[in-house]
């Protein structure tokens, strides 16, 4: 009875003893801060009626056979999460959309990346014809991108970017 007695209290103390592993930096979960809403900010020089690149053409004067790109940025970003691997990390991020019907949702690159820092666009394709808004329910929309841990080398800031905020996280 003494030695079970013994045995329960220094387990006790032990385990009492690792409630610091929740704040401490080697704590994966740790390894980025939650995500906070920041501003987006918009080029008001930009007018969408003028298009910003000529129409190409091949040599014969024909249309290129690529596809259109139709893809728009996601309304709203609600949320984003980082989730550390073996290999890197999996970036998810939840956005709501405009209206109902948006689909191939992905995460694309922003051109000019600023040292330190990695960026992206939530950019999804709204059908042709007229949808409902919806609900809520039915607008959000998920995407995530797998990093390795050579794209998050130097990298202090993962931001998202979307039509109406931007979210980002710090390391």
């Amino acid at each position: 009875m003494r030695i079970t007695i013994g045995a329960l209290l220094i387990s006790t103390l032990v385990l009492s003893s690792c409630g610091g592993w929740r704040d401490s930096r080697v704590n994966p979960t740790n390894w980025f801060g939650k995500s906070r809403e920041t501003t987006n900010t918009v080029d008001e020089n930009l007018n969408p009626l003028i298009p910003q690149e000529e129409e190409k053409t091949n040599l014969l004067g024909r249309k290129d056979d690529k596809a259109e790109d139709r893809s728009l940025p996601i309304a709203v970003i609600k949320d984003m999460r980082i989730e550390r691997t073996s290999v890197g990390a999996i970036l998810t991020v939840e956005g709501e959309a405009a209206r109902n019907g948006a689909f191939d949702a992905k995460l694309v690159p922003a051109d000019p990346q600023e040292p330190g820092q990695l960026e992206y666009t939530f950019r999804v394709i709204y059908p042709k014809k007229a949808t409902y808004q919806g609900t809520v329910a039915t607008r959000t929309i998920r995407a995530a991108v797998s990093l390795s841990n050579q794209d998050l080398a130097g990298v202090r800031v993962l931001r998202v970017v979307g039509k109406e905020n931007a979210r980002e996280t710090r390391r």
